[in-house]
C-alpha cells in the first residue's frame, strides 16, 4: 500500500496543547550522553568544519588533563 492509500482520518491533529503536555523520552542507553550546549557555542564548533563532536570531546579531555586529572572510564 502506498501512502496515498492510508486513511489518517481517525488520527487527531497535533495541536499546541498536545506539545505543551508532551514528554520527550530518551532511551537510557543514550541519555547519559546528553549535554546541553548553548546554540551560539554549538554553532561555533560546527563552523570549525570536520567532526565538531570530536573537537568538543578533545577540548574537554584537554581541560581535564590540564587540571592534573584523568577522565574516569
Amino acid at each position: 500500500m502506498d501512502e496515498e492509500g492510508i486513511d489518517y482520518s481517525d488520527i487527531p491533529p497535533l495541536t499546541e496543547a498536545f506539545f505543551e503536555n508532551a514528554t520527550l523520552r530518551i532511551p537510557a542507553s543514550q541519555a547519559h550522553q546528553l549535554v546541553e550546549i548553548e546554540p551560539d557555542v554549538l554553532n561555533w564548533f560546527q563552523s570549525q568544519g570536520g567532526e565538531y563532536k570530536a573537537l568538543i570531546n578533545s577540548i574537554l579531555r584537554h581541560y581535564i588533563e590540564s587540571h592534573g586529572e584523568q577522565p574516569v572510564a
